[in-house]
């Protein structure tokens, strides 16, 4: 028989009973829809966090100041005040690898305008931060190195401070007070969103380090020093240059441990992607057995199928027709009804994605190649629950066929 006749003849079964087939495909599409859902969650997050590693800062190395051990009980991060300015300035002429660095201050203070007020970091940075974090400034300036040097009272804010300090109005020009001093706002940062631990990184207020040193913390020491090496490749070999310049620096003898620590937030960033990949296998995983239960529905109306049209099978034997011609008819109404549900499971998957980007602000990617995987599967699961039936049915001997 030609692959035309096949389709005809299996369409026509098919058509016959339309409420079967139709919930037989309701079965393979929910499976479908289940999984291009599900992995357009995951391709989601993968993207947000991949955003993320990028906006984290170029080929960022991150010094910390560190804990130190009194009397067996250790201080905790930034438990020391070793790390200065001075260790910046040794990393930055000596490190060959390192071609940015900021150091950083940090504290929490109340910052006012007018009659608003929100609790919010402060960050005490230079003016390489910006670069090394890949943070864009969206409105005004950054600051100079001579306002760094003269510790000037300026500020740069985070988008969440303007949203609660200034509501709709511009801030660039106007006077805040950080705790009680006043400060000038130059510029508005560029939205970057959540961390990957997720705390909202707009929620700052960035100065120069040495006005939070002098005015706002009152200390001499940093609690960071943000860098950033030439590249990828030099990461490694400049925290080995880092490692061994700072214990020189401080007086760490040879069993000692180190008063600073090397943070690696790209690390952090690509555990999570690690951790997002792993739940979007185990969605998938729960969806995919949607499918199956598809499939031995498909397995269920073929063989209600094979027995309802024994006497046609019978039929069609005596007339000539080939073990592998009844085979071929069946294993294609088999497949026809997977790929037609399946088709439908692309729709219902898109309109998922779609609903869980308007309904839970949840990023979702739904790529060519997933919808291509499924009509795929839908077709091979299709295929495999339909073949024993359709090979009991090309099996039966004509003579019992026709006498039922």
């Amino acid at each position: 028989m030609r692959v035309r006749d096949v389709a005809r003849i299996a369409l026509d079964a098919l058509r016959r009973h339309k409420l079967r087939t139709a919930l037989t495909m309701l079965g393979i599409g929910i499976g479908v829809g289940a999984t291009i859902t599900s992995i357009a969650i995951g391709e989601g997050a993968s993207l947000q966090v991949q955003e993320q590693i990028a906006g984290m800062g170029e080929n960022m190395i991150w010094v910390e100041a560190g804990s130190r051990n009194v009397n067996g009980v250790r201080s905790g991060t930034h438990g020391t005040a070793s790390l200065t300015v001075e260790d910046e300035h040794a990393i930055r002429d000596q490190v060959s690898l390192i071609v940015k660095v900021s150091p950083n201050v940090d504290t929490r203070a109340t910052v006012i305008y007018q009659n608003q007020n929100w609790l919010t970091q402060v960050r005490g940075v230079g003016p390489d931060y910006f670069a090394i974090r890949r943070w864009a400034i969206a409105d005004g300036v950054g600051f100079s190195d001579e306002e760094v040097r003269f510790a000037s009272k300026v500020c740069i804010l985070g988008s969440s401070v303007v949203a609660n300090l200034f509501d709709e109005q511009d801030p660039v020009g106007q006077v805040i007070r950080v705790q009680k001093m006043p400060c000038r706002v130059i510029g508005v940062l560029a939205s970057k969103g959540p961390s990957p631990a997720g705390q909202d990184q707009d929620d700052v207020v960035v100065m120069p380090f040495t006005t939070v040193q002098k005015k706002i913390k009152g200390v001499t020491w940093l609690d960071d020093v943000f860098l950033s090496a030439a590249s990828p490749e030099g990461i490694d070999d400049a925290e080995q240059e880092i490692i061994a310049l700072l214990r020189q620096r401080h007086h760490i003898g040879i069993g000692q441990d180190d008063d600073f620590n090397l943070r690696h937030p790209v690390d952090i960033a690509r555990a999570s992607a690690a951790a997002h990949r792993t739940m979007t296998l185990l969605l998938a995983g729960i969806a995919s057995v949607a499918l199956v239960v598809g499939g031995v529905g498909i397995l269920n109306i073929m063989l209600v199928s094979v027995s309802e049209r024994t006497r046609e099978i019978g039929i069609r034997v005596a007339v000539g027709a080939r073990e592998q011609d009844i085979l071929m008819q069946f294993l294609v109404e088999a497949v026809l009804v997977s790929v037609a549900g399946g088709t439908f499971g692309v729709a219902l998957g898109l309109a998922g994605a779609t609903g869980v980007t308007y309904l839970a602000a949840w990023p979702t990617v739904v790529r060519a190649d997933t919808i291509a995987l499924a009509l795929a599967v839908a077709g091979a699961i299709g295929g495999a629950f339909g073949l024993y039936p359709a090979r009991r049915a090309a099996r039966l001997d004509p003579v019992d066929a026709l006498s039922r």
